[in-house]
């Protein structure tokens, strides 16, 4: 609960959700960060898929190399690649969590952010293919003698759809870093620019002219020329 709660709000104090450059590096509170844990569990249902696939997924018919999934080549071939790009991707982008807390320039976090955005949603999409591919050819293959490899086959089924959701979580949390990014440099952007600068002074000094000119009374001066009036006649009783 506590990770889906940091993964809701992401916002550690730097730019684009990132800490502060050049603070302190603590390996147990990287270890335990959401995108951190996320990649981990992303490396590890690829390591998974491509390792099922690679080491039962072929069967040798008739002196050829044939996969598993219904004898279509493709199908073996289109999911380890899947698995090892999403693999080496894994391991590159914990490398870059590690380089994002270090990144002093705003520029260099953006194109991290957007990156790491991009690639998510495009393998997020790469294996929901797999899954749907991997499946049907599998739904139509007939069971390997002795069912042997069979659940390798599913296993890796199985990885697939469970890696549609990590890397579809990734991208949700480079968005919202991404969000946040961009909030904060329309933020700065406003309040640097020259033509909101001198409204906010202009408006200031009309606030300051305004508290001037009421800060004493209006009818100060009349009632001070009234009493000395008052103050120069004396009553006269009425004669009946």
């Amino acid at each position: 609960m506590d990770v889906l709660n940091q993964i809701l709000n992401i916002n550690a104090g730097g730019a684009y959700g990132g800490g502060k450059a050049g603070g302190a590096f603590d390996p147990v509170t990287f270890a335990m960060k959401p995108q951190v844990v996320i990649r981990a569990l992303c490396w590890l249902f690829s390591v998974v898929v491509f390792g099922c696939i690679s080491s039962e997924g072929w069967v040798e018919k008739e002196g050829k190399e044939m996969c598993l999934y219904n004898d279509d080549a493709m199908a073996c071939k289109y999911g380890n690649m899947v698995g090892v790009f999403g693999f080496l991707a894994s391991m590159g982008f914990i490398g870059g969590e590690f380089l994002f807390e270090r990144m002093s320039s705003v520029k260099s976090r953006k194109r991290y952010v957007m990156a790491d955005m991009g690639f998510s949603a495009f393998w997020t999409f790469m294996y929901f293919v797999a899954f749907l591919y991997l499946w049907s050819q599998w739904s139509s293959a007939p069971m390997p003698p002795l069912g042997i490899g069979a659940g390798s086959m599913k296993t890796a089924i199985v990885f697939c759809f469970f890696s549609i959701f990590s890397w579809a979580l990734c991208a949700f949390m480079a968005y919202k870093r991404f969000l946040i990014g961009a909030g904060d440099e329309f933020t700065s952007a406003f309040e640097t620019d020259p033509a909101n600068v001198v409204h906010q002074q202009a408006y200031s000094y009309s606030m300051d002219n305004d508290n001037e000119q009421y800060s004493a009374s209006p009818f100060g001066q009349p009632q001070q020329g009234m009493e000395q009036q008052s103050g120069g006649m004396e009553y006269q009783q009425p004669t009946y």
